[in-house]
């Protein structure tokens, strides 16, 4: 599986995501400059958490305009799997690879904790390991994780199964506790929680591991 992670000014989860996906595939991934136009052949990218621009003019919406996310909702539009953790699922919202938008936590204070998750489909390739309805733990770390998308496109998106992540209690007013989604061809993910960060034991805690575990079980 040839893996890339995105790297964007303001980025500071790009080393821990390369080095998850390094223990789950046996390689190292290629770590890939935001204003990279020329961009190997890849199976996979990951666009990580951070601060990409530092959120001027809102979470993602300058990121979303880099020469690398060009070439990568192209190739998304192709079948290749793009996964956005965090600051990487607000950017694949701007780019409306993603539908709604990741407003201001309805505290508007950044949280930075554990939180609990279920696990509402596995029938995807990002959380295929994983058992449908079963409860997990990630930790969150964000200022504007408070999913918001129109009451049709919610309704779409419960209907389609394409809610794949949901809180079990609710951290930021994310709207019917969503934590993460998939797109209706079902190789694109966002979800807020960080699975980077519980993805091997020296962390604690190894619940995020089967996101990176289940796509080189689908990618090879």
């Amino acid at each position: 599986m040839q893996a890339a992670v995105i790297v964007f000014p303001g980025s500071n989860c790009d080393r821990d995501t390369a080095v998850a996906l390094e223990r789950a595939t046996g390689k190292k991934p290629h770590m890939v400059w935001h204003a990279d136009t020329e961009l190997p052949k890849l199976d996979l990218v990951v666009l990580p958490g951070g601060f990409s621009y530092g959120d001027y003019l809102r979470t993602g919406a300058m990121a979303a305009h880099s020469p690398a996310m060009r070439e990568i909702a192209a190739r998304a539009h192709k079948g290749m799997r793009v996964l956005g953790i965090c600051n990487g699922f607000q950017i694949l919202c701007e780019t409306q690879l993603l539908p709604g938008v990741l407003l201001r936590n309805t505290s508007l204070k950044f949280i930075c904790r554990p939180v609990g998750l279920r696990v509402e489909s596995n029938d995807n390739d990002f959380l295929r390991l994983y058992q449908k309805g079963q409860e997990i733990q990630m930790p969150i770390a964000h200022g504007e994780g408070n999913y918001f998308a129109d009451p049709d496109t919610l309704k779409r998106l419960e209907g389609n199964g394409r809610v794949v992540l949901r809180y079990t209690a609710n951290p930021n007013g994310s709207a019917r506790d969503i934590a993460g989604i998939i797109n209706d061809k079902g190789n694109v993910m966002g979800l807020m929680p960080h699975p980077e960060r519980v993805s091997e034991p020296l962390h604690g805690c190894t619940d995020g591991a089967a996101v990176f575990e289940s796509l080189v079980k689908v990618l090879g």
